[in-house]
């Protein structure tokens, strides 16, 4: 079941539709529809439960007051089974309230949906590429890819949710110097151990786990690498180390619940001969310029040309020399042309802000429309304890890795927080407060509420009632339960705002609101009742019941969390 349209998208419809009926019927002058028209939700008394403004904004252009304009629009308004009624509050707001006996008809709709509630038909079948993490692959993840991870993840999530055929693709940086480096410094620990005075490089990896894989090299197989030509050595361990990496890395995802469709390597752009291609692609539209003994990619929306290779004088071996731009202009190719994504997400760090307009600029070039990238830009985290900033990690020495932070507070209490913020502010995970169980902790705070509803069906179970039998949902009056209903309808325009605006944090927020309407609920009506003559109430109260706990359990899986029965 998808949802074509959302209930604030219908209302936007109604309102079209009452400005064209009053043009049409002379009561307004012909003149061009706002696009788009405001529609604001959130149930306030004196509101309704959405709200518009546009009437404000045609007052100069109709040259009336606001408030006359509204009362003439809403003369016009085609009438809707979900509204009640529509009232114009000063200086000129059209105010829609939902009907209550079409709310508690929807407690049996969402209970069908079942883990389809919430789906929007935004993307209609459009193939759609998120690519996240990808961090390099000669260290372990740290708590900043932690975040891409949990971005990347959720927004994939919501897409498909949101109608997108989605793929999860990691991209791994295994070209240019970084292999070259990695294996440098492997070789030089690895000598070291068997009492070869090998200097380290200057520009090495110098993490505890270097030294690990060396141990285990030469557990291993001995003096083998010693006994080879030296840059075959580090050229061969560069390899094996970037694929032991990759080993830790699934791993480490995997703990944290995220799989990927594809893994692609970033050494096939050069391999397969793409990189040529796109760059006699650039010079023949003389995007590309030598000076320097370096080769640059030149275009008018950048302020200065962007190296693409870099000069034999500065780096020796031709393989080190592309720049992360030479890599990325093929792979925007290679997504947007050759696999033929219609739109392509890039889950990138803050340090990579400069490379967006390069990017985009390179798509140009190439005749690609850069609107079908977007780039999702976060910023770092820091981790908190005792208020106090955590600096070093327990075992890499110099960073806090993803695999000490899933051992110390598990999957769920990462995934939440990661959201809570939006992607442009610093984040501050609270170690103390991730792992706390308390009202505090907003994780434990949702996932409580999704338990205490699985206790009460539990108990309602024990004491006899059968929890596929619906009840009539017309008993559900009381104000908590159609607070609570109202919280459940407005799910499908949480999926499709969090994917039209890439705003994951609207998830955290959502699922916050409904568990604390739950709790509400709970508080002031009482479930399972042993008087025969309330019999019909708990049989409607179980089954909104029963939609909250579905309701709750779907935001919580599409943020990759579990929706536990007991805590």
């Amino acid at each position: 079941m998808r949802l074509a349209v959302t209930l604030k998208e219908q209302i936007v419809e109604i309102i079209r539709a009452g400005l064209v009926a009053a043009q049409e019927a002379g009561t307004f002058p012909a003149f061009e529809l706002p696009d788009p028209i405001p529609v604001t939700s959130g149930r306030h008394e004196a509101h309704g439960d959405y709200s518009s403004p546009v009437c404000l904004g045609l007052a100069k252009v109709l040259h009336r007051a606001p408030f006359q304009i509204a009362e003439a629009v809403r003369a016009y308004l085609p009438a809707a089974d979900f509204v009640a009624q529509v009232e114009v509050a000063r200086p000129g707001f059209l105010n829609f309230t939902l009907d209550e006996a079409w709310l508690r008809a929807q407690v049996p709709v969402i209970l069908e949906a079942g883990e389809t509630w919430g789906n929007v038909a935004l993307g209609v079948g459009k193939r759609v590429q998120v690519e996240f993490v990808s961090a390099n692959p000669t260290g372990p993840l740290t708590i900043g890819s932690a975040r891409n991870a949990v971005l990347g993840d959720a927004l994939a999530a919501v897409l498909d949710a949101a109608g997108y055929i989605v793929e999860r693709e990691y991209y791994v940086n295994d070209a240019g110097s970084k292999v070259q480096h990695f294996g440098a410094s492997i070789f030089a620990r690895y000598a070291n151990l068997l009492g070869v005075n090998e200097p380290f490089p200057e520009q090495g990896y110098p993490g505890a786990y270097v030294t690990e894989f060396a141990q285990e090299i030469a557990d291993e197989v001995g003096r083998r690498y010693l006994d080879m030509e030296r840059d075959s050595a580090i050229r061969e361990l560069g390899i094996w180390g970037i694929e032991r990496v990759l080993e830790g890395v699934r791993e480490d995802l995997a703990q944290l619940r995220i799989s990927f469709d594809t893994w692609f390597h970033e050494k096939s752009l050069y391999t397969s001969g793409l990189f040529e291609e796109m760059l006699a692609k650039l010079r023949a539209e003389d995007h590309i310029v030598e000076y320097d003994d370096a080769t640059w990619f030149r275009h008018p929306d950048l302020d200065k040309d962007a190296v693409l290779i870099r000069s034999p004088q500065v780096i020796p071996n031709p393989e080190d020399r592309p720049t992360y731009l030479a890599s990325d202009i093929p792979y925007l190719w290679n997504k947007l042309i050759i696999r033929g994504f219609d739109r392509a997400f890039y889950v990138w760090g803050a340090d990579h802000h400069g490379d967006v307009p390069r990017v985009q600029a390179a798509a140009k070039a190439l005749g690609v429309n850069p609107d079908r990238m977007s780039f999702i830009i976060y910023q770092m985290v820091t981790l908190l304890r005792g208020g106090q900033q955590v600096r070093m990690g327990k075992s890499s020495g110099e960073f806090v890795t993803l695999r000490e932070l899933v051992d110390e507070v598990g999957p769920d209490p990462i995934r939440y927080m990661m959201l809570t913020r939006t992607v442009n502010v610093t984040f501050d995970f609270d170690l103390d407060l991730a792992v706390e169980q308390s009202d505090r902790n907003p994780v434990y705070y949702v996932q409580y509420a999704h338990t205490r509803i699985a206790g009460v069906l539990r108990h309602a179970e024990e004491q006899g009632w059968d929890l596929q039998t619906m009840g009539d949902p017309a008993l559900l009056t009381h104000p908590s339960e159609l607070t609570l209903i109202r919280k459940m309808c407005t799910f499908p325009e949480i999926i499709a705002g969090a994917a039209e605006n890439i705003a994951l944090h609207y998830l955290t927020t959502y699922a916050t609101e409904l568990a604390s309407e739950f709790h509400a609920f709970y508080r002031d009506c009482h479930v399972v009742s042993s008087d025969p003559a309330e019999a019909e109430l708990t049989k409607a109260r179980l089954m909104l019941v029963r939609a909250a706990k579905g309701v709750l359990a779907r935001v919580l899986h599409l943020m990759g969390m579990d929706a536990p029965e007991r805590m």
